[in-house]
């Protein structure tokens, strides 16, 4: 049902750089190009996730309270998420862990432009 999910950041080649290389474990990559905005999935009838610039020109504002979740497949491809994420520049807003038990591990960060995501595995 979802086709694409679209978060505003400040610096396309840095948001691109970030989430090509963060995704790539989950064999994603930057699928199209548009100069201000690219999208970034395994495949074009895949769920995509698009980074761009604000088409008014002005600043990206993160949202409080929004967050854009990505299942991971297994609690370890969460842990190596959320470290590649860290590693590239996101700060922590949730070590990975056992959320709810036996049925949601998670972890939580920002991206360098401050939009939140989850890495999860149900179970």
């Amino acid at each position: 049902m979802i086709g694409y999910v679209t978060i505003g950041v400040s610096d396309m080649a840095k948001a691109k750089t970030f989430y090509a290389d963060l995704l790539s474990n989950l064999g994603a990559k930057v699928l199209l190009d548009m100069g201000r905005i690219a999208f970034i999935g395994k495949s074009m009838a895949n769920p995509m996730l698009a980074v761009c610039t604000p088409y008014d020109g002005g600043t990206h504002q993160p949202g409080n309270g929004n967050m854009v979740a990505l299942q991971a497949g297994s609690k370890d491809l969460v842990d190596s998420l959320y470290q590649k994420a860290i590693e590239l520049g996101a700060s922590c807003e949730g070590e990975p862990g056992q959320r709810i038990p036996d049925q949601f591990y998670g972890a939580y960060v920002r991206d360098p432009d401050g939009n939140k995501l989850a890495f999860f595995q149900f179970g």
